[in-house]
């Protein structure tokens, strides 16, 4: 079985769909090395494993409302789409969503994903509860008030136990206007990149760091009375005439919809629909965070590497991330501008390609997204957290034996 991208065959030995908790639990006691896999939306091996891999999508929960504490108790195999229109059926919604609605809720917290907005921080900041099962077997339960332990598990890789189910916060259900601009100058972006980013719930560019403007804007912003028309120009920016994909030359069937027509939340804050698969996943991804008070020179210094970037790249997405508190997040801490990297199905001249924009982006403390392809090495990546020996003290106090162990895990933490 491969990944998403089909960049990578999983090594499990086997493939298992218990069909309970209590299934779950006696078969992670039992194994020696063992794995969950969610929507293999992963560009690295995260999630690999050479014992059992398992698979979440069988257990059973769905999505329990709680309208009084404003709390979703969702199964940890479910994806963001699904989660999304259960919610909305009852009137609720999430503070935001990811690019893609396709990817499973417990694989993108662990991960650390996001979506983007100025004042939007990661998925895994809507998380007030947690249950795993821990390598013993054991079923436990982590809540927002149980402190460092806590906050050093919601984002975990998959190091400390298998995620069975979340609580997450939600809020009353929101309607969604979408806007896409075209040809922003990236002066004007150099200039005040907080103003261009603040100006919209979410707003996104896409660019290969080429020429002299930003190919496409993507604004969305929350409906409200105080709301006004989609402006005539974005800091000098057109609106686009018709609906637009993020690369120029694909149709935009599978993007959600644009042209100011306003929509629920979780049929515009994703980009793609959660009715098509955006692409046959043959591409690869990067991405990193970095403090946003530095995005113009970090810009700058991905501009001074477009000509060796544009062979490699479909397309790069420049988007906002604001902080929380876990320990392993990108944001852990840090407003962030993120730069994603989409690029061609080239992973040799990818990887060998990773270092030199790394060393770019060095001095910015950029963090790698951690489901996706770097280079960083472990004993850089520790010096980028502030918690991060705490973290590996916390994976060994839970999993002394590396039950949820792999290779990915001993490069990035340093076996």
């Amino acid at each position: 079985m491969k990944n998403w991208a089909g960049n990578l065959e999983y090594s499990a030995a086997s493939l298992v769909r218990p069909g309970s908790v209590e299934e779950l639990a006696e078969l992670v006691a039992g194994a020696e090395r063992v794995k969950a896999l969610g929507s293999r939306h992963c560009f690295n091996d995260v999630a690999d494993t050479d014992g059992v891999q398992v698979v979440l999508d069988g257990l059973p929960g769905g999505v329990e409302v709680d309208s009084a504490r404003r709390i979703a108790r969702v199964a940890g195999g479910l994806t963001y789409g699904d989660l999304g229109r259960a919610l909305e059926a009852q009137g609720w919604a999430l503070h935001n969503l990811a690019s893609l609605p396709h990817i499973s809720v417990a694989g993108a917290v662990q991960t650390g994903t996001h979506g983007s907005g100025i004042s939007s921080p990661a998925l895994a900041s809507a998380v007030k509860a947690v249950e795993f099962v821990r390598a013993s077997g054991e079923l436990e339960r982590l809540e927002e008030g149980d402190g460092d332990e806590f906050l050093g598990s919601v984002v975990g890789l998959g190091a400390l136990g298998i995620v069975t189910a979340l609580e997450l916060a939600i809020e009353p259900s929101y309607a969604v206007r979408q806007q896409v601009f075209e040809r922003l100058p990236w002066e004007t972006v150099l200039a005040d990149y907080d103003a261009v980013a603040g100006d919209g719930y979410s707003v996104s560019l896409f660019t290969d760091y080429l020429g002299d403007a930003v190919p496409q804007v993507w604004r969305k912003v929350r409906v409200s009375a105080e709301a006004g028309p989609a402006p005539s120009s974005f800091f000098g920016a057109v609106p686009a005439s018709r609906q637009r994909h993020p690369l120029p030359d694909m149709d935009a069937q599978n993007c959600t919809q644009q042209l100011d027509v306003p929509g629920p939340w979780l049929d515009r804050l994703p980009h793609f629909r959660h009715e098509f698969t955006p692409s046959a996943g043959d591409e690869l991804q990067t991405e990193y965070l970095l403090p946003r008070a530095r995005a113009a020179e970090a810009l700058q210094a991905v501009r001074g590497l477009a000509v060796k970037l544009a062979p490699l790249l479909f397309v790069s997405e420049v988007r906002t991330v604001a902080a929380d508190q876990f320990w392993l997040s990108p944001s852990y801490r840090q407003d962030s501008i993120a730069l994603h990297f989409t690029w061609r199905p080239l992973q040799a001249p990818v990887e060998a390609f990773l270092p030199e924009l790394e060393s770019a982006l060095a001095p910015f403390d950029a963090r790698p997204h951690w489901g996706k392809l770097f280079a960083v090495p472990a004993v850089e990546l520790a010096a980028l957290y502030p918690r991060f020996e705490d973290f590996r003290e916390l994976v060994a106090k839970r999993d002394p034996e590396r039950k949820f162990g792999n290779a990915y895990l001993d490069r990035v933490l340093g076996a």
